[in-house]
């Protein structure tokens, strides 16, 4: 059912574990199926994504995408990250049995909810003492 790249990203574990000082942090689920994940990222002053970690509970298709969909954003710009589609991890992991696409899904998802959080730290003004 799965391909030996989306195995070997579910049994590695990749990217997997909370990241310290993350600078954002998103998270997706659904409830249908279950499947909740948490992206962490480190951004710098240039908006460059330095590293990204996830949490999942989940399946194999969910832990698969969501290493492989902190892979893919790594190194990138917070802007170009908020491009990657589901269809990007989807290639990138070799494919996915049609009833397991909705697992990209959510690591879209939970990476667009991170970035909208840090994008929204960032604008809020801060108290002068």
């Amino acid at each position: 059912m799965y391909n030996e790249k989306v195995m070997e990203l579910f049994q590695t574990q990749k990217n997997a574990g909370a990241l310290r000082g993350a600078d954002a942090i998103g998270t997706a689920g659904n409830v249908t199926c279950g499947d909740i994940i948490k992206i962490y990222m480190a951004i710098d002053k240039n908006d460059v994504i330095t590293d990204a970690s996830f949490k999942t509970f989940g399946c194999v298709s969910a832990i698969a995408s969501s290493s492989m969909a902190c892979e893919l954003i790594k190194g990138k710009t917070v802007e170009k990250a908020l491009k990657l589609t589901n269809k990007d991890v989807v290639d990138a992991l070799g494919g996915l049995p049609a009833h397991k696409i909705h697992c990209s899904v959510l690591a879209k998802e939970a990476i667009e909810d991170a970035i909208k959080k840090y994008r929204k730290k960032l604008a809020k003004p801060t108290k002068r003492k």
